[in-house]
């Protein structure tokens, strides 16, 4: 999970519900606004499966159904605060944005984006049921489908088997935390400069805490409980934290505290560590065929404590502006974009290591994508169905959300916590401190829920 809202789009959410590189026009056609009734106007973001959805547009799904689309493309976080203006606001300038599985139950609830059920039965050759039944669940709010995921992923731990061979140690089928902590230990140093584990300690809520929280949760420790109760001083969150801030202080990367999913992956790559916990598609770039260490990892299940599983859950996603007056046109961009002739077209003209998988089971039965994927795909498969994004941990929550709290204060309130955890991460602080402190936060946050009756 890459993802990293401002505090503007946080405020915008909240006030409204209760929420790189420069800016560029696509290949497709320009910017928003216009265009025409066989026109739809699409925001998203500029990650580098959009820069291939750009290129495919015009020459196939355009000349099939004469829809121009035109594209607005944004680094992350401006795109975040601009689809939040948009929405909130409910100007009707673009027909489709991409949405996360945060935002978009948050906008389902804000009646920002709609409902996608009725077009769903009238095309069955879009297969729903093709979609992975976590990314159902997640893109989905009180029994209403609200968005289609465009690519997505999980966690899962990523290993050297050359370096663990070379120590004799054995990755367990399904290692525990202590386990990796372990083995950490061990291979710490089995090569010149090499560490045991990389694990993010960058600020920031799709940072640090996109994996720590699944860590939080397997120790049986929660944000809040159903009812609320702020619990982020608590024991069993204090034990997650410590474990984790231990760990990465004794046996991870060299400066954790300003590592993320970035430095990891290059850290894996370039071979300064021996294992990495992080997102299932970053093992693309792993067994790439640039990659220097191609063929020498293992994928293990994300690690656990008390829960059967703690892989976290995360997709760009498709959904319609309900102010859009184009939303018969909004369904097939996106009916086309999510669906499996996207994929195959994909793979025969840019290749197949490029298909936006992590969303469709028969992604994992194609032997053209397997031939290619075939040491991370069943692993990734796996993770992203052991995910619940209902029931991620040991007790009943108040919001959906695995890595996250599916609530527009998360964003702000996760930021300020990880904050204090990568000072204590740098020996600047406790963790008893950092967490007391966002206990307090987390105490402000409730009380706003708790005054509404929920």
């Amino acid at each position: 999970m890459r993802n990293r809202i401002s505090r503007a789009t946080v405020v915008a959410a909240a006030t409204a519900t209760t929420l790189g590189l420069s800016a560029c026009a696509g290949w497709g056609g320009g910017g928003g606004g216009g265009g025409g009734k066989d026109s739809i106007n699409v925001l998203m973001v500029n990650n580098p499966q959009m820069v291939d959805l750009q290129k495919l547009t015009a020459a196939n799904f355009t000349r099939q159904t004469g829809i121009r689309v035109n594209f607005t493309v944004l680094p992350e976080n401006d795109v975040r605060d601009k689809i939040s203006q948009e929405f909130s606001s409910q100007a009707g300038q673009y027909d489709v944005a991409s949405l996360s599985n945060f935002e978009i139950p948050i906008y389902a609830k804000a009646r920002w984006i709609a409902p996608l059920d009725g077009y769903i039965a009238k095309d069955p050759s879009f297969d729903q049921q093709d979609i992975l039944k976590p990314m159902r669940t997640s893109l989905s709010s009180n029994g209403k489908v609200y968005g289609e995921p465009f690519y997505g992923e999980s966690s899962f731990l990523m290993y050297r088997k050359d370096i663990l061979q070379a120590k004799g140690i054995t990755m367990p089928a399904r290692p525990t935390w202590q386990q990796v902590a372990d083995i950490a230990a061990k291979v710490d140093g089995a090569k010149p400069g090499m560490r045991g584990i990389c694990l993010r300690g960058q600020p920031g809520w799709g940072q640090l805490f996109a994996p720590l929280t699944t860590v939080v949760n397997t120790f049986g420790g929660t944000w809040f409980e159903k009812d609320w109760t702020p619990k982020v001083n608590a024991p069993e969150f204090r034990q997650a934290v410590q474990f984790y801030v231990d760990l990465v202080r004794a046996h991870g990367e060299k400066g954790a505290p300003q590592a993320g999913f970035t430095e990891c992956l290059n850290n894996l790559v370039q071979g300064n560590v021996a294992m990495w916990y992080d997102a299932t598609s970053a093992a693309g770039s792993l067994e790439a065929d640039d990659s220097p260490t191609k063929g020498k990892f293992g994928y293990a299940p994300a690690p656990v404590v008390k829960t059967d599983s703690s892989g976290w859950l995360y997709a760009w996603s498709w959904s319609i502006q309900q102010a859009s007056t184009k939303k018969d046109n909004a369904w097939k961009f996106i009916s086309w974009a999510s669906g499996k002739d996207y994929e195959k077209l994909v793979g025969t003209q840019l290749g197949w290591t490029r298909v936006p998988a992590g969303k469709r089971a028969s992604t994992y039965e194609n032997p053209e994508y397997l031939k290619v994927s075939s040491a991370f795909a069943g692993p990734t498969k796996a993770a992203i169905e052991a995910a619940d994004p209902e029931n991620p941990g040991v007790q009943p929550r108040p919001a959906i959300g695995i890595q996250f709290v599916d609530i527009p204060e998360f964003p702000d309130l996760g930021t300020q916590v990880s904050q204090d955890v990568s000072s204590a991460i740098a020996g600047k602080t406790s963790v008893k401190d950092a967490l007391d402190k966002g206990q307090q936060l987390a105490d402000d946050v409730a009380e706003r829920y708790q005054a509404r009756g929920r």
